[in-house]
Protein backbone atom coordinates (compact mmCIF):
# COMPACT_ATOMS: atom_id res chain seq x y z
CA UNK A 1 0.00 0.00 0.00
CA UNK A 2 1.30 3.44 -0.95
CA UNK A 3 1.66 5.81 1.98
CA UNK A 4 0.39 9.29 1.18
CA UNK A 5 2.85 12.11 1.68
CA UNK A 6 3.19 15.86 1.23
CA UNK A 7 3.46 15.41 -2.51
CA UNK A 8 -0.01 13.88 -2.53
CA UNK A 9 -1.34 16.96 -0.75
CA UNK A 10 0.11 19.08 -3.55
CA UNK A 11 -1.58 17.21 -6.39
CA UNK A 12 -4.81 16.73 -4.43
CA UNK A 13 -4.94 20.46 -3.78
CA UNK A 14 -4.37 21.27 -7.44
CA UNK A 15 -7.09 18.82 -8.47
CA UNK A 16 -9.51 20.27 -5.93
CA UNK A 17 -8.90 23.73 -7.38
CA UNK A 18 -9.73 22.58 -10.89
CA UNK A 19 -6.29 22.07 -12.42
CA UNK A 20 -6.15 19.66 -15.34
CA UNK A 21 -2.57 19.88 -16.60
CA UNK A 22 0.79 20.37 -14.89
CA UNK A 23 3.92 21.53 -16.72
CA UNK A 24 7.39 21.05 -15.33
CA UNK A 25 10.68 19.23 -15.06
CA UNK A 26 11.63 16.91 -12.17
CA UNK A 27 14.55 17.36 -9.82
CA UNK A 28 15.85 15.60 -6.72
CA UNK A 29 14.13 17.74 -4.10
CA UNK A 30 10.79 17.74 -5.96
CA UNK A 31 10.49 13.98 -6.53
CA UNK A 32 7.86 13.56 -3.81
CA UNK A 33 5.48 15.77 -5.76
CA UNK A 34 6.32 14.18 -9.11
CA UNK A 35 5.74 10.68 -7.74
CA UNK A 36 2.35 11.82 -6.48
CA UNK A 37 1.44 12.94 -10.01
CA UNK A 38 1.56 9.28 -10.99
CA UNK A 39 -1.26 8.58 -8.52
CA UNK A 40 -3.42 11.48 -9.70
CA UNK A 41 -5.71 12.25 -12.64
CA UNK A 42 -3.69 15.33 -13.58
CA UNK A 43 -2.11 15.32 -17.03
CA UNK A 44 1.61 16.07 -17.04
CA UNK A 45 3.63 17.68 -19.84
CA UNK A 46 7.34 17.61 -19.18
CA UNK A 47 9.59 19.98 -21.08
CA UNK A 48 13.35 19.78 -21.46
CA UNK A 49 14.22 23.03 -19.72
CA UNK A 50 12.52 24.82 -16.85
CA UNK A 51 12.23 28.18 -18.60
CA UNK A 52 10.46 26.51 -21.51
CA UNK A 53 8.14 24.75 -19.07
CA UNK A 54 7.32 28.18 -17.67
CA UNK A 55 6.53 29.51 -21.14
CA UNK A 56 4.28 26.50 -21.79
CA UNK A 57 2.40 27.08 -18.53
CA UNK A 58 2.09 30.77 -19.40
CA UNK A 59 0.43 29.99 -22.74
CA UNK A 60 -1.83 27.34 -21.23
CA UNK A 61 -3.01 29.93 -18.70
CA UNK A 62 -3.59 32.52 -21.43
CA UNK A 63 -5.72 30.30 -23.65
CA UNK A 64 -7.71 28.65 -20.85
CA UNK A 65 -8.21 31.82 -18.82
CA UNK A 66 -7.50 30.00 -15.58
CA UNK A 67 -4.49 29.23 -13.40
CA UNK A 68 -1.95 26.68 -14.63
CA UNK A 69 0.51 24.81 -12.37
CA UNK A 70 4.25 24.76 -13.03
CA UNK A 71 6.25 22.22 -10.99
CA UNK A 72 10.05 22.46 -10.72
CA UNK A 73 12.89 21.64 -8.36
CA UNK A 74 15.21 23.67 -6.14
CA UNK A 75 18.08 26.05 -6.90
CA UNK A 76 19.05 25.89 -10.59
CA UNK A 77 15.68 24.44 -11.57
CA UNK A 78 13.79 27.15 -9.73
CA UNK A 79 16.00 29.99 -10.95
CA UNK A 80 15.68 28.84 -14.57
CA UNK A 81 11.99 29.76 -14.46
CA UNK A 82 12.58 33.43 -13.68
CA UNK A 83 12.61 34.71 -17.28
CA UNK A 84 9.36 32.88 -18.03
CA UNK A 85 7.74 34.15 -14.85
CA UNK A 86 8.82 37.69 -15.74
CA UNK A 87 6.92 37.32 -19.01
CA UNK A 88 3.89 35.96 -17.14
CA UNK A 89 4.03 38.93 -14.79
CA UNK A 90 4.28 41.43 -17.65
CA UNK A 91 1.43 39.73 -19.54
CA UNK A 92 -0.71 39.01 -16.43
CA UNK A 93 -0.72 35.25 -17.00
CA UNK A 94 -1.88 33.29 -13.89
CA UNK A 95 0.87 30.69 -13.50
CA UNK A 96 1.03 28.89 -10.14
CA UNK A 97 4.71 27.96 -9.90
CA UNK A 98 5.50 25.36 -7.24
CA UNK A 99 9.13 24.78 -6.43
CA UNK A 100 10.80 22.52 -3.92
CA UNK A 101 13.30 23.59 -1.29
CA UNK A 102 16.18 22.03 0.62
CA UNK A 103 15.10 20.15 3.78
CA UNK A 104 13.74 22.27 6.62
CA UNK A 105 16.98 21.84 8.58
CA UNK A 106 18.83 23.71 5.81
CA UNK A 107 16.60 26.79 5.86
CA UNK A 108 17.31 30.04 7.63
CA UNK A 109 20.26 31.42 5.70
CA UNK A 110 23.03 29.26 7.15
CA UNK A 111 25.46 27.46 4.84
CA UNK A 112 24.60 23.81 5.49
CA UNK A 113 25.94 22.47 2.22
CA UNK A 114 22.77 20.96 0.82
CA UNK A 115 22.62 20.40 -2.92
CA UNK A 116 21.03 23.42 -4.67
CA UNK A 117 21.11 25.43 -1.44
CA UNK A 118 20.46 29.18 -1.60
CA UNK A 119 20.48 31.51 1.43
CA UNK A 120 16.94 32.67 0.61
CA UNK A 121 15.55 31.11 -2.56
CA UNK A 122 12.16 32.82 -2.34
CA UNK A 123 13.85 36.23 -2.31
CA UNK A 124 14.84 35.64 -5.93
CA UNK A 125 11.14 35.55 -6.83
CA UNK A 126 9.71 38.42 -4.79
CA UNK A 127 10.39 41.13 -7.39
CA UNK A 128 9.18 38.93 -10.26
CA UNK A 129 5.95 37.24 -9.17
CA UNK A 130 2.75 38.62 -7.74
CA UNK A 131 2.98 36.82 -4.38
CA UNK A 132 5.19 34.29 -2.57
CA UNK A 133 3.82 31.44 -0.44
CA UNK A 134 6.42 29.51 1.60
CA UNK A 135 5.42 26.20 3.20
CA UNK A 136 7.16 24.64 6.21
CA UNK A 137 4.81 21.81 7.26
CA UNK A 138 2.55 19.44 5.34
CA UNK A 139 -0.59 20.83 6.95
CA UNK A 140 0.16 24.20 5.34
CA UNK A 141 0.21 22.83 1.77
CA UNK A 142 -3.51 22.94 0.82
CA UNK A 143 -4.08 26.40 2.26
CA UNK A 144 -0.88 27.81 0.73
CA UNK A 145 -1.73 26.49 -2.73
CA UNK A 146 -5.32 27.77 -2.44
CA UNK A 147 -4.07 31.21 -1.42
CA UNK A 148 -1.62 31.23 -4.33
CA UNK A 149 -4.34 30.14 -6.74
CA UNK A 150 -6.64 32.94 -5.56
CA UNK A 151 -3.83 35.48 -5.84
CA UNK A 152 -2.98 34.38 -9.39
CA UNK A 153 -6.59 34.77 -10.53
CA UNK A 154 -7.46 38.01 -8.75
CA UNK A 155 -7.27 40.98 -11.11
CA UNK A 156 -4.68 41.79 -12.20
CA UNK A 157 -3.79 38.18 -12.95
CA UNK A 158 -0.20 37.15 -12.50
CA UNK A 159 2.28 34.40 -11.59
CA UNK A 160 2.82 33.27 -8.00
CA UNK A 161 5.47 31.20 -6.25
CA UNK A 162 4.89 28.36 -3.77
CA UNK A 163 7.91 26.80 -2.07
CA UNK A 164 7.91 23.43 -0.25
CA UNK A 165 10.94 21.71 1.38
CA UNK A 166 11.99 18.26 0.19
CA UNK A 167 11.34 16.51 3.49
CA UNK A 168 7.85 18.03 3.74
CA UNK A 169 7.04 16.61 0.31
CA UNK A 170 8.34 13.17 1.30
CA UNK A 171 7.03 12.86 4.86
CA UNK A 172 3.97 10.60 5.37
CA UNK A 173 0.73 12.40 6.22
CA UNK A 174 -2.11 11.06 8.32
CA UNK A 175 -4.96 13.19 6.98
CA UNK A 176 -7.76 12.37 4.52
CA UNK A 177 -7.33 13.36 0.85
CA UNK A 178 -8.08 16.96 -0.01
CA UNK A 179 -11.59 17.00 -1.46
CA UNK A 180 -12.44 20.70 -1.77
CA UNK A 181 -10.66 24.03 -1.54
CA UNK A 182 -12.00 27.57 -1.69
CA UNK A 183 -10.03 30.00 -3.83
CA UNK A 184 -12.49 32.51 -5.22
CA UNK A 185 -10.84 35.55 -6.83
CA UNK A 186 -11.94 38.87 -5.40
CA UNK A 187 -13.94 41.04 -7.80
CA UNK A 188 -12.43 44.46 -8.44
CA UNK A 189 -15.41 46.77 -8.83
CA UNK A 190 -15.06 50.42 -9.91
CA UNK A 191 -16.06 53.14 -7.50
CA UNK A 192 -19.44 54.59 -8.56
CA UNK A 193 -18.44 58.25 -8.33
CA UNK A 194 -15.55 57.59 -10.73
CA UNK A 195 -17.83 55.87 -13.24
CA UNK A 196 -20.25 58.78 -13.04
CA UNK A 197 -17.48 61.31 -13.68
CA UNK A 198 -15.99 59.25 -16.53
CA UNK A 199 -19.42 58.87 -18.13
CA UNK A 200 -20.02 62.63 -17.94
CA UNK A 201 -16.69 63.41 -19.59
CA UNK A 202 -17.18 60.85 -22.36
CA UNK A 203 -20.76 61.91 -23.03
CA UNK A 204 -19.72 65.56 -23.40
CA UNK A 205 -16.63 64.85 -25.49
CA UNK A 206 -16.37 66.09 -29.07
CA UNK A 207 -13.60 63.67 -30.11
CA UNK A 208 -13.67 60.65 -27.74
CA UNK A 209 -11.22 57.84 -28.56
CA UNK A 210 -10.64 54.49 -26.84
CA UNK A 211 -7.35 52.61 -26.48
CA UNK A 212 -7.96 48.99 -25.46
CA UNK A 213 -5.20 46.89 -23.92
CA UNK A 214 -4.66 43.32 -22.86
CA UNK A 215 -6.79 43.80 -19.75
CA UNK A 216 -9.87 43.87 -21.99
CA UNK A 217 -9.00 40.45 -23.39
CA UNK A 218 -8.16 38.93 -20.01
CA UNK A 219 -11.41 40.11 -18.46
CA UNK A 220 -13.49 38.89 -21.39
CA UNK A 221 -14.80 42.41 -22.00
CA UNK A 222 -14.86 42.52 -25.80
CA UNK A 223 -18.67 42.77 -26.00
CA UNK A 224 -18.74 45.59 -23.45
CA UNK A 225 -15.97 47.45 -25.30
CA UNK A 226 -17.85 47.26 -28.60
CA UNK A 227 -21.10 48.35 -26.99
CA UNK A 228 -19.42 51.37 -25.40
CA UNK A 229 -17.59 52.37 -28.59
CA UNK A 230 -20.77 52.17 -30.65
CA UNK A 231 -22.85 54.06 -28.07
CA UNK A 232 -20.25 56.85 -27.96
CA UNK A 233 -19.31 56.73 -31.63
CA UNK A 234 -15.69 56.53 -30.46
CA UNK A 235 -12.87 55.11 -32.64
CA UNK A 236 -10.93 52.28 -30.97
CA UNK A 237 -7.25 51.38 -31.22
CA UNK A 238 -5.89 48.25 -29.58
CA UNK A 239 -2.47 47.71 -28.06
CA UNK A 240 -0.38 44.77 -29.21
CA UNK A 241 -1.49 42.81 -26.15
CA UNK A 242 -5.08 43.88 -26.72
CA UNK A 243 -5.36 42.59 -30.29
CA UNK A 244 -8.74 40.96 -30.77
CA UNK A 245 -10.45 43.21 -28.24
CA UNK A 246 -12.24 45.09 -31.04
CA UNK A 247 -13.22 43.87 -34.54
CA UNK A 248 -10.40 44.64 -36.97
CA UNK A 249 -12.65 45.74 -39.83
CA UNK A 250 -15.23 47.61 -37.74
CA UNK A 251 -15.92 51.15 -39.10
CA UNK A 252 -14.62 52.58 -35.80
CA UNK A 253 -11.48 50.42 -35.72
CA UNK A 254 -8.10 52.15 -35.72
CA UNK A 255 -6.47 48.70 -35.66
CA UNK A 256 -3.09 48.39 -33.88
CA UNK A 257 -0.60 50.67 -35.61
CA UNK A 258 0.73 52.10 -32.36
CA UNK A 259 4.28 52.48 -33.69
CA UNK A 260 3.02 54.86 -36.39
CA UNK A 261 3.17 58.58 -35.77
CA UNK A 262 -0.24 59.09 -37.40
CA UNK A 263 -1.85 56.84 -34.77
CA UNK A 264 0.11 58.53 -32.01
CA UNK A 265 -1.15 61.91 -33.18
CA UNK A 266 -4.74 60.65 -33.51
CA UNK A 267 -4.72 59.44 -29.89
CA UNK A 268 -3.08 62.64 -28.69
CA UNK A 269 -5.71 64.75 -30.44
CA UNK A 270 -8.65 63.15 -28.60
CA UNK A 271 -10.31 65.61 -26.24
CA UNK A 272 -11.16 62.58 -24.02
CA UNK A 273 -9.06 59.42 -24.34
CA UNK A 274 -10.34 56.33 -22.53
CA UNK A 275 -7.51 53.86 -21.87
CA UNK A 276 -8.77 50.43 -20.78
CA UNK A 277 -6.52 47.64 -19.54
CA UNK A 278 -3.23 49.25 -20.52
CA UNK A 279 -0.53 51.06 -18.59
CA UNK A 280 0.46 53.15 -21.65
CA UNK A 281 3.93 51.66 -21.46
CA UNK A 282 6.80 51.89 -23.92
CA UNK A 283 5.22 50.06 -26.86
CA UNK A 284 1.67 51.32 -26.32
CA UNK A 285 2.88 54.92 -26.29
CA UNK A 286 5.15 54.67 -29.36
CA UNK A 287 8.20 54.64 -27.11
CA UNK A 288 6.84 57.34 -24.80
CA UNK A 289 6.35 59.87 -27.59
CA UNK A 290 2.60 59.99 -26.96
CA UNK A 291 1.64 63.36 -25.45
CA UNK A 292 -2.11 63.68 -24.79
CA UNK A 293 -3.55 67.14 -25.30
CA UNK A 294 -6.98 66.23 -23.93
CA UNK A 295 -8.17 64.53 -20.78
CA UNK A 296 -7.25 60.91 -20.06
CA UNK A 297 -9.45 58.35 -18.31
CA UNK A 298 -7.61 55.17 -17.38
CA UNK A 299 -9.24 51.91 -16.27
CA UNK A 300 -6.59 49.55 -14.92
CA UNK A 301 -6.64 46.54 -12.59
CA UNK A 302 -2.94 46.87 -11.74
CA UNK A 303 -2.76 49.64 -9.18
CA UNK A 304 0.92 50.25 -9.93
CA UNK A 305 0.12 51.11 -13.56
CA UNK A 306 -2.63 53.60 -12.74
CA UNK A 307 -1.47 57.05 -13.90
CA UNK A 308 2.11 55.78 -13.89
CA UNK A 309 2.86 57.40 -17.28
CA UNK A 310 0.16 60.04 -17.75
CA UNK A 311 -2.08 61.86 -15.27
CA UNK A 312 -5.81 61.43 -15.64
CA UNK A 313 -8.97 60.12 -14.03
CA UNK A 314 -7.71 56.78 -12.72
CA UNK A 315 -10.24 54.00 -12.13
CA UNK A 316 -8.83 50.98 -10.32
CA UNK A 317 -11.09 48.19 -11.56
CA UNK A 318 -11.47 45.09 -13.66
CA UNK A 319 -12.03 46.10 -17.29
CA UNK A 320 -15.27 44.15 -17.76
CA UNK A 321 -16.90 45.53 -14.62
CA UNK A 322 -15.91 49.11 -15.41
CA UNK A 323 -16.93 48.95 -19.08
CA UNK A 324 -20.25 47.37 -18.16
CA UNK A 325 -20.94 50.24 -15.80
CA UNK A 326 -19.89 52.83 -18.37
CA UNK A 327 -22.16 51.38 -21.06
CA UNK A 328 -25.11 51.92 -18.71
CA UNK A 329 -24.00 55.40 -17.66
CA UNK A 330 -22.92 57.18 -20.84
CA UNK A 331 -25.29 59.09 -23.08
CA UNK A 332 -25.60 57.93 -26.66
CA UNK A 333 -23.73 60.07 -29.19
CA UNK A 334 -24.12 60.19 -32.96
CA UNK A 335 -20.96 61.15 -34.83
CA UNK A 336 -20.97 60.49 -38.56
CA UNK A 337 -17.44 61.87 -38.78
CA UNK A 338 -15.87 59.23 -36.50
CA UNK A 339 -15.84 56.38 -39.08
CA UNK A 340 -14.45 58.81 -41.66
CA UNK A 341 -11.72 59.84 -39.23
CA UNK A 342 -10.82 56.20 -38.55
CA UNK A 343 -10.68 55.41 -42.27
CA UNK A 344 -8.56 58.49 -42.87
CA UNK A 345 -6.04 57.43 -40.25
CA UNK A 346 -5.69 53.94 -41.72
CA UNK A 347 -5.23 55.45 -45.19
CA UNK A 348 -2.38 57.60 -43.88
CA UNK A 349 -0.77 54.55 -42.27
CA UNK A 350 -1.01 52.59 -45.52
CA UNK A 351 0.46 55.50 -47.46
CA UNK A 352 3.45 55.72 -45.14
CA UNK A 353 4.14 51.98 -45.50
CA UNK A 354 3.69 52.07 -49.29
CA UNK A 355 6.53 54.60 -49.54
CA UNK A 356 9.01 52.18 -47.95
CA UNK A 357 9.10 49.20 -50.38
CA UNK A 358 7.98 46.64 -47.78
CA UNK A 359 5.80 44.48 -49.98
CA UNK A 360 7.70 41.27 -49.20
CA UNK A 361 7.14 41.57 -45.46
CA UNK A 362 3.44 42.38 -45.87
CA UNK A 363 2.93 39.50 -48.29
CA UNK A 364 4.64 37.05 -45.92
CA UNK A 365 2.47 38.09 -42.99
CA UNK A 366 -0.62 37.79 -45.18
CA UNK A 367 0.49 34.30 -46.24
CA UNK A 368 0.85 33.20 -42.62
CA UNK A 369 -2.59 34.57 -41.80
CA UNK A 370 -4.08 32.85 -44.84
CA UNK A 371 -2.60 29.49 -43.82
CA UNK A 372 -3.70 29.56 -40.18
CA UNK A 373 -7.19 28.06 -39.70
CA UNK A 374 -9.84 30.22 -38.06
CA UNK A 375 -9.76 29.86 -34.30
CA UNK A 376 -6.23 28.48 -34.16
CA UNK A 377 -3.96 30.42 -31.79
CA UNK A 378 -0.52 31.70 -32.73
CA UNK A 379 2.53 32.32 -30.55
CA UNK A 380 5.32 34.61 -31.67
CA UNK A 381 8.92 34.94 -30.56
CA UNK A 382 10.85 38.21 -30.63
CA UNK A 383 11.59 38.25 -34.34
CA UNK A 384 11.02 40.73 -37.20
CA UNK A 385 7.94 38.99 -38.56
CA UNK A 386 6.44 39.13 -35.05
CA UNK A 387 7.20 42.84 -34.83
CA UNK A 388 5.18 43.23 -38.00
CA UNK A 389 2.41 41.09 -36.54
CA UNK A 390 2.14 43.35 -33.49
CA UNK A 391 0.88 46.09 -35.77
CA UNK A 392 -0.57 44.28 -38.79
CA UNK A 393 -1.95 40.92 -37.60
CA UNK A 394 -5.74 41.28 -37.79
CA UNK A 395 -6.76 39.30 -34.73
CA UNK A 396 -5.64 37.87 -31.39
CA UNK A 397 -2.03 36.76 -31.07
CA UNK A 398 0.32 35.91 -28.24
CA UNK A 399 3.92 37.05 -27.98
CA UNK A 400 6.66 37.74 -25.46
CA UNK A 401 6.39 41.51 -25.87
CA UNK A 402 5.65 41.92 -22.16
CA UNK A 403 9.16 41.10 -20.94
CA UNK A 404 10.75 40.79 -24.37
CA UNK A 405 12.82 37.64 -23.86
CA UNK A 406 13.80 35.22 -26.61
CA UNK A 407 12.59 31.63 -26.90
CA UNK A 408 8.89 32.09 -26.09
CA UNK A 409 7.12 31.07 -29.29
CA UNK A 410 7.59 27.30 -29.59
CA UNK A 411 7.28 26.18 -25.94
CA UNK A 412 4.31 28.52 -25.51
CA UNK A 413 2.61 26.93 -28.51
CA UNK A 414 3.17 23.52 -26.93
CA UNK A 415 1.39 24.69 -23.80
CA UNK A 416 -1.58 25.94 -25.82
CA UNK A 417 -1.73 22.70 -27.78
CA UNK A 418 -1.83 20.72 -24.53
CA UNK A 419 -4.94 22.70 -23.58
CA UNK A 420 -6.76 21.88 -26.81
CA UNK A 421 -5.47 19.20 -29.17
CA UNK A 422 -8.36 19.60 -31.63
CA UNK A 423 -6.90 22.68 -33.33
CA UNK A 424 -3.44 23.20 -34.80
CA UNK A 425 -1.27 25.83 -33.11
CA UNK A 426 1.27 28.04 -34.86
CA UNK A 427 4.64 29.09 -33.43
CA UNK A 428 6.82 31.68 -35.17
CA UNK A 429 10.52 32.20 -34.38
CA UNK A 430 13.66 33.55 -35.93
CA UNK A 431 16.70 31.31 -36.16
CA UNK A 432 18.27 32.96 -33.10
CA UNK A 433 15.19 32.52 -30.93
CA UNK A 434 14.62 29.01 -32.26
CA UNK A 435 17.92 27.84 -30.77
CA UNK A 436 16.53 28.53 -27.29
CA UNK A 437 13.85 25.89 -27.83
CA UNK A 438 15.28 23.19 -30.10
CA UNK A 439 15.18 20.61 -27.30
CA UNK A 440 11.42 20.97 -27.14
CA UNK A 441 11.10 19.23 -30.52
CA UNK A 442 11.48 16.11 -28.41
CA UNK A 443 8.60 17.28 -26.20
CA UNK A 444 6.41 17.95 -29.22
CA UNK A 445 7.11 14.49 -30.59
CA UNK A 446 6.73 12.71 -27.24
CA UNK A 447 3.29 14.16 -26.57
CA UNK A 448 2.23 14.36 -30.24
CA UNK A 449 1.27 18.01 -29.85
CA UNK A 450 -0.27 19.65 -32.96
CA UNK A 451 2.17 22.55 -33.28
CA UNK A 452 3.60 23.84 -36.54
CA UNK A 453 6.79 25.82 -35.99
CA UNK A 454 7.66 28.44 -38.61
CA UNK A 455 11.34 29.38 -38.36
CA UNK A 456 12.36 32.47 -40.33
CA UNK A 457 16.08 31.92 -40.91
CA UNK A 458 17.97 35.14 -41.57
CA UNK A 459 21.32 34.01 -40.20
CA UNK A 460 21.36 36.03 -37.01
CA UNK A 461 19.52 38.22 -34.57
CA UNK A 462 17.76 40.13 -37.33
CA UNK A 463 16.11 42.91 -35.37
CA UNK A 464 19.32 43.60 -33.41
CA UNK A 465 21.20 43.66 -36.70
CA UNK A 466 18.85 46.40 -37.89
CA UNK A 467 19.06 48.34 -34.63
CA UNK A 468 22.86 48.29 -34.57
CA UNK A 469 23.22 49.13 -38.24
CA UNK A 470 20.90 52.11 -37.85
CA UNK A 471 22.58 53.31 -34.65
CA UNK A 472 26.26 52.52 -35.29
CA UNK A 473 26.62 51.85 -39.01
CA UNK A 474 27.45 48.17 -38.55
CA UNK A 475 26.24 45.24 -36.42
CA UNK A 476 28.28 43.44 -33.78
CA UNK A 477 27.61 39.98 -32.29
CA UNK A 478 24.44 39.52 -34.32
CA UNK A 479 25.61 37.00 -36.96
CA UNK A 480 25.07 33.33 -36.09
CA UNK A 481 26.14 29.90 -37.25
CA UNK A 482 23.06 27.72 -37.23
CA UNK A 483 22.12 24.15 -38.03
CA UNK A 484 20.18 22.71 -40.93
CA UNK A 485 16.82 23.17 -39.20
CA UNK A 486 15.05 20.74 -41.53
CA UNK A 487 17.53 17.93 -40.88
CA UNK A 488 17.59 18.72 -37.17
CA UNK A 489 13.79 18.55 -36.87
CA UNK A 490 13.71 15.29 -38.81
CA UNK A 491 16.30 13.83 -36.43
CA UNK A 492 13.67 14.26 -33.69
CA UNK A 493 11.12 12.50 -35.87
CA UNK A 494 9.36 15.78 -36.66
CA UNK A 495 8.52 16.30 -40.35
CA UNK A 496 10.02 19.49 -41.79
CA UNK A 497 10.16 21.40 -45.05
CA UNK A 498 12.20 24.29 -46.42
CA UNK A 499 9.96 26.80 -48.16
CA UNK A 500 10.12 30.04 -50.15
CA UNK A 501 8.13 33.26 -49.88
CA UNK A 502 6.11 32.16 -52.90
CA UNK A 503 5.29 28.72 -51.42
CA UNK A 504 4.91 29.75 -47.78
CA UNK A 505 1.10 29.86 -47.67
CA UNK A 506 0.72 26.42 -49.25
CA UNK A 507 3.52 24.74 -47.29
CA UNK A 508 2.39 26.23 -43.99
CA UNK A 509 -1.25 25.29 -44.59
CA UNK A 510 -0.22 21.71 -45.41
CA UNK A 511 1.89 21.47 -42.25
CA UNK A 512 -0.90 22.86 -40.09
CA UNK A 513 -3.33 20.32 -41.56
CA UNK A 514 -1.02 17.41 -40.75
CA UNK A 515 -1.56 15.78 -37.31
CA UNK A 516 1.23 16.14 -34.77
CA UNK A 517 4.20 18.51 -34.77
CA UNK A 518 5.90 19.91 -37.87
CA UNK A 519 8.50 22.50 -38.84
CA UNK A 520 8.53 24.93 -41.78
CA UNK A 521 11.80 26.78 -42.43
CA UNK A 522 11.76 30.03 -44.42
CA UNK A 523 15.18 31.45 -45.36
CA UNK A 524 14.52 35.19 -45.63
CA UNK A 525 16.04 38.49 -44.52
CA UNK A 526 13.21 40.83 -43.57
CA UNK A 527 13.09 44.56 -42.83
CA UNK A 528 11.09 46.58 -40.35
CA UNK A 529 9.11 49.65 -41.30
CA UNK A 530 10.84 52.91 -40.42
CA UNK A 531 10.44 53.91 -36.78
CA UNK A 532 8.43 57.02 -36.06
CA UNK A 533 9.58 57.65 -32.50
CA UNK A 534 13.02 58.81 -33.66
CA UNK A 535 13.80 62.22 -35.14
CA UNK A 536 13.66 62.19 -38.92
CA UNK A 537 16.98 62.71 -40.57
Amino acid sequence: MTVRNGGDLVVESLSALGATTVFGLPGQHALGAFDALRRSQLAYVGLRMENNAGFAADAHARVTGTATPLLVSTGPGALMTLAALQESAAASAPVVAIGSQVPVAGLGGGRHGYLHELPDQKASFRDVVKSVHPVRTASQIPSAIAAAWESALTAPHGPVWVEIPQDVLLAPVDVPPVSALEATPRALHPRPELIAEAAARLSAAERPVILAGGGVMRSGATAELRALAEKLGAPVATTFGGKGAFPWEHPLSLQSWLEDRHTTEFLADADVLLVVGSGLGELSSNYHTFRPRGRVIQIEADLGKLESNHPGLGIHADAALALRALVRAVEERHDDDAPKAAAGLLARVRSRLAAQDLGTEQRLLAAVHQALPDGSPSFWDMTILAYWAWSAWPGPMHSAQGAGGLGYGFPAALGAAAANRTKPVLAVSGDGGAMYSIAELATARQYELPVTWLIVDDGGYGILREYMTDAFGAPTATELSRPDFVALAESFGVPAVRTTPQDLAADLAKALATPGPSVVVLPAVLRMFAPTHLPEG
